[in-house]
């Protein structure tokens, strides 16, 4: 059998609708993504190694296999780094093959390797003294979860390369785990979710079900009290924390750690992929609406709090004080696409579109060097990128993203192709026991013109399912230059059935005005304020591009006329917005009775960037979004 490199593996999962695309077929091009898919393999990848290399982390593996000697660096879960870090390298390996990398690559899977226990334990901070307390704490010590990402990275290393070492090692760990736990055994699962959606991709992976039944014991187990309250202050807290406080079924409101959360949120969509439990699939979609309707950011970011980079309650989406973790951001890309492969519903689809271009995005700087962990909306110029973090959780997760992120652009399914992202590139899908190449030429997101080309091998009937994003007020398709009479709807797939030949082309036309986004009126930081938004691009003021005022000034009228300019020299090439606004006089008093003064302004010239794209200069202040009476 073909070893395919896929993010999810839904080819052979009874409840999904759409199958997905190996990472190997699809070629990126030289426009918006190529550009940062290189600069992952040639410059963060090698530095993300080095700093792995410089915090002990690698040592920590060779320590445990006594190759060296002295304590343990870092924090617990430190291992985690290394492995999300592996299988960044593993789906670039696969998109683009890099001797460089690869050597890297196996050299970590042997010192991993090495590290391993005789019975299959797996964990650098559980050796030798520390042996006697392994599965005393699930709450709060991430065995589990440190063991979910090994297997995630194994999965990932061996669809890359067919080399068995790693995913031997996981075996052998998930094996072990699953001698320990289970109905007949000890109960338990863990404090941080992320150990469940890794057993279900080994498990299509390996074929053995034991991995998917340890995987619903998790999940069953959580919310019946097992994992109990964490201490903050000498405080317990409840257990939404965890999301222990009920069971997964019975769920209602999205709570708790948001990085928990999506990824329990992430394996419990695996599961219902492989089993059809209406119960699960319910309660999901209860969790889906309550966030994107009421505690989602107009970037896609998510979890608000500081205080347990947590979810807060609904319609709580401060600016400043903003937490929207990096990891969080990347775990709704994650989440949507699960759920997008379930239904083919172009909702999932666009959130994951929107997080994807703003929230995660932001998370890494253009030089491919620097990262965010936290994602405010507003600064006033302190918050900047960082080399890297004692909690590195955010760096090798939005690398492992972008590295995987060809395989989110095309799936299939009985009745043909999809696609959901635009970019310009070059796939080679099979279907139908055809195989099809299809090209797309585009400046999206720059642009709404998107070419599609379709070159079967032999001439076949299927379907083409375009998505028309929810962002877009006005949307045409045409064939071969000639417009269809099928049903075009935003926030939708667009359907073509027809007898396809090679060389038959679709052109899409997407309306990419500047819009001005208004907040629901409970969010009181964003009263009388907007946001603004061209196609699936958020836009922020940053100080640097308006040095006439200070851009928490601004304020925008509703009629104030807008327009794009294409800055090629600019921030790597970004499209800007540019226009007329006003700036308020800055007062010094606090307060001041409204019959004393009226609001002094003065005229003056608006740029906003992309949000992704702040924090790349000179600090200053920046905000999302901009005073106007529109609001």
């Amino acid at each position: 059998m073909k070893i395919r490199s896929f993010v999810v593996d839904t080819s052979r999962s009874p409840c999904a609708k759409l199958r997905p695309v190996p990472v190997e077929s699809v070629h990126l091009e030289d426009d918006f993504w190529a550009p940062r898919l290189r600069t992952l393999r040639e410059v963060t990848l090698p530095a993300q190694y080095q700093l792995l290399e410089e915090t002990g982390r690698i040592f920590n593996f060779r320590r445990t296999a006594l190759k060296e000697k002295g304590d343990f660096k870092g924090l617990f879960f430190n291992d985690t780094d290394v492995y999300k870090w592996l299988e960044a390298v593993a789906f670039s390996l696969a998109s683009a093959f890099d001797q460089r990398l690869y050597d890297l690559a196996r050299q970590v899977v042997a010192d991993i390797a090495a590290a391993q226990d005789e019975d299959g334990y797996l964990d650098t901070y559980f050796t030798f003294n520390r042996k006697k307390d392994r599965w005393t704490n699930l709450r709060d010590m991430h065995e589990l979860y440190c063991a979910g990402h090994l297997l995630q990275a194994a999965v990932a290393f061996y669809r890359a390369t067919g080399e068995r070492n790693l995913l031997e090692v996981a075996c052998r760990f998930a094996d072990l785990i699953a001698s320990i736990f289970g109905p007949d055994k000890r109960t338990g699962t863990s404090g941080h979710p992320e150990i469940e959606m890794a057993l279900v991709e080994l498990y299509r992976t390996t074929g053995n079900k034991s991995y998917l039944d340890l995987a619903k014991f998790f999940i069953d187990k959580r919310g019946m009290g097992l994992i109990g309250g964490r201490e903050w202050c000498g405080i317990v807290l409840s257990g939404t924390y965890h999301i222990d406080h009920k069971p997964f079924r019975e769920l209602t409101e999205i709570v708790g750690h948001a990085v928990r959360s999506l990824y329990l949120n992430c394996g419990v969509t695996d599961l219902y992929m492989e089993t059809d439990e209406q119960a699960l699939w319910d309660a999901l979609i209860r969790l889906w609406r309550n966030m994107t309707e009421r505690k989602m950011y107009v970037t896609g970011s998510v979890g608000s709090r500081h205080e347990e980079e947590a979810f807060g309650d609904d319609y709580e989406l401060p600016n400043v004080r903003a937490y929207s973790e990096t990891c969080a951001t990347i775990a709704n890309v994650m989440w949507n696409w699960r759920m997008l492969l379930v239904t083919g519903d172009a909702g999932f689809a666009d959130v994951m579109e929107l997080a994807l271009y703003n929230g995660a995005l932001a998370g890494i700087s253009l030089d491919g060097k620097e990262y965010f962990y936290v994602n405010p909306l507003a600064d006033r110029g302190k918050h900047r990128r960082q080399r890297w973090y004692e909690c590195a959780c955010c760096p090798p997760n939005i690398a492992r993203l972008l590295a995987s992120l060809p395989g989110y652009f095309y799936s299939t399914s009985s009745e043909g192709i999809w696609i959901h992202l635009y970019a310009k590139n070059t796939a080679r899908l099979d279907i139908m026991e055809n195989s099809v190449t299809i090209i797309q030429r585009t400046k999206y997101p720059w642009n709404g013109e998107v070419e599609v080309i379709l070159q079967p091998e032999k001439e076949a009937s299927f379907s083409l399912s375009l998505r028309i994003p929810g962002w877009c007020r006005e949307a045409k398709v045409l064939v071969n230059g000639q417009a269809l009479k099928i049903h075009i709807e935003p926030g939708k797939y667009a359907e073509i059935r027809r007898l396809w030949k090679s060389g038959d082309r679709v052109h899409l036309s997407f309306s990419m005005p500047i819009e001005r986004v208004i907040c629901h009126p409970y969010v009181m930081e964003n009263t009388d304020r907007v946001a603004l938004r061209r196609g699936p691009i958020i836009y922020c003021v940053e100080q640097v591009d308006n040095p006439d005022c200070d851009v928490w000034s601004l304020v925008l009228p509703s009629n104030s006329p807008l327009e794009v300019e294409w800055m090629p020299n600019l921030l790597n090439g970004v499209t800007v917005i540019r226009g007329e606004a006003s700036a308020i006089v800055a007062e010094h008093h606090l307060y001041r009775s409204v019959k004393d003064v009226s609001p002094k302004v003065r005229p003056t010239r608006l740029t906003a960037i992309p949000y992704y794209a702040w924090a790349n200069r000179e600090p200053g202040p920046m905000t999302v979004w901009i005073r106007s009476a529109v609001a």
